[in-house]
């Protein structure tokens, strides 16, 4: 989806006005195994999350003549991961009362509306998907999954030598056959921390901003089998960000790179070959944060704002994420 299109369709289902009335805004938690995916945003040709659960979505609908989009947080990439994904969709009320009223006169379910879509879109999908349903409620009036977010947080994981492997998790960990020094990688993590431009850690896209705020980067040893952790939080990842910035800490991890080098490398501005930028099975989107409810509106439109900036400008959208 693109700026001009968000500009033109975007809507508050809980805005004002006797179309508000009859449409509600359904707030949806994701979780899937990125393996094979082809990223979240849908693709002519291609299996993606957003394909999968929109044609789910679809199935349910078809009687309704309503055909439900859905507006995600954070556009992952092929291979990435999620265990805390957030979408919203917009569907006339009547439509969902019909697609979660009881069936074949059997008794009125106890749950809500929304939990009962819930259990049948995880229906369709089928109880060994690599893509789950972990929750639908009403959102909050003004709430935009996308342009409301405050913050995303991602997790890196990645055993060493020292790590004890673990095979049913090899779709989700890297191997690293060297021994990484854990505080040298934490001590230049630190140096990222705050508002800088990661040109130099992300893909380069002409004329979108690679401004941002990385609020908080750690790396961590996990008690049970020696595997580190990497935890990343930001206000938006610009694209291919988290999985540079994890092979730079990485590469001091090794002794290939000094711990002042990141840092430096902001400095330069532009893509080095000094470091591999790490794999996409490594990766997984783990939460998405959100303003109390009464700043939800006031969040969405200076997000929106600055998009509209950029629609003005004819520069791309500047809001890709992992």
């Amino acid at each position: 989806m693109n700026d001009r299109a968000d500009a033109a369709v975007d809507t508050d289902a809980a805005g004002n006005g006797d179309t508000a009335a009859s449409v509600v805004r359904l707030r949806l938690g994701i979780a899937y195994d990125g393996t094979d995916f082809n990223g979240w945003s849908s693709q002519p040709g291609l299996r993606t999350v957003q394909g999968v659960l929109e044609a789910a979505l679809a199935t349910l609908f078809r009687r309704s003549g309503v055909a439900p989009r859905l507006t995600v947080a954070g556009r992952t990439d092929a291979g990435v991961h999620a265990l805390g994904q957030v979408a919203h969709v917009d569907v006339p009320l009547e439509a969902l009362a019909a697609v979660t009223r009881s069936r074949h006169g059997r008794p009125a379910e106890a749950a809500s509306p929304e939990g009962v879509l819930a259990r049948r879109v995880n229906g369709i999908l089928g109880s060994d998907a690599d893509v789950v349903v972990t929750g639908i409620d009403r959102a909050p009036s003004g709430f935009d999954a996308r342009f409301s977010a405050a913050w995303r947080r991602y997790e890196y994981r990645v055993a060493d030598a020292s790590a004890r492997r673990n095979p049913l998790d090899r779709r989700r960990t890297v191997v690293i056959h060297r021994a990484l020094d854990e505080s040298a990688m934490n001590a230049a993590a630190d140096t990222l921390v705050g508002l800088h431009d990661f040109a130099a850690y992300c893909k380069p896209r002409e004329g979108a901003t690679t401004i941002r705020t990385l609020q908080s980067y750690r790396w961590a040893r996990r008690d049970d089998d020696g595997v580190l952790v990497a935890t990343l939080q930001a206000d938006a990842f610009c694209h291919s960000m988290v999985r540079a910035v994890v092979g730079a800490i990485v590469a001091v991890g090794e002794g290939r790179l000094d711990a002042g080098a990141p840092a430096e490398l902001l400095q330069a501005g532009e893509r080095t070959s000094a470091f591999t930028v790490m794999p996409a099975k490594g990766l997984v989107l783990t939460e998405v944060g959100y303003p109390d409810n009464d700043e939800l509106e006031a969040r969405a439109a200076q997000t929106r704002a600055r998009r509209r900036l950029h629609v003005q400008l004819d520069l791309p959208d500047s809001d890709e994420l992992e």
